[in-house]
């Protein structure tokens, strides 16, 4: 089973940005715990991250070709306005969850929408570093049918 991970905007400035919303976890930290927990689950774990829109809906046409069972996705800002790349995850046939390092309900008003909400199985925000470990638990379950 192989799970696929992308990660947002601004996202390899986590350990540098904003520390009291993101903690000082770097992005290669969370990329390894993913894949530790996904060796506990017997599950390959793969992680994309960029800056760039496009870059990111060509990786998600791609996951659909490479037929993957599961993405989770922590857009960043894109979430709350990208209809581009909401629409590249509505091809997609596999479970989609969304996850979010921080509450973005307890935020500036603009997080608290989101475009993906219509076309995700769910949302995980606010558990920090967490918050990637209870998607990745929740995209394997739902890709197993559990």
């Amino acid at each position: 089973m192989k799970i696929l991970m992308l990660h947002g905007i601004n996202h390899n400035m986590f350990g540098k940005r904003d520390p009291a919303q993101y903690g000082t976890i770097t992005l290669d930290e969370i990329n390894a715990s993913l894949v530790g927990l996904g060796r506990e689950l017997g599950v390959e774990v793969e992680s994309f991250q960029t800056n760039s829109e496009g870059a990111m809906c060509d990786r998600i046409h791609q996951a659909f070709f490479d037929k993957v069972d599961a993405v989770l996705i922590n857009a960043g800002a894109w979430t709350h306005y990208s209809y581009g790349i909401r629409d590249a995850l509505a091809v997609l046939t596999c479970p989609i969850v969304e996850l979010h390092m921080s509450n973005i309900h307890a935020r500036e008003e603009f997080r608290h929408q989101s475009v993906f909400a219509e076309i995700v199985r769910g949302q995980i925000c606010g558990f920090g570093a967490d918050s990637y470990l209870l998607a990745l638990r929740a995209g394997v379950n739902a890709a197993r049918g559990v």
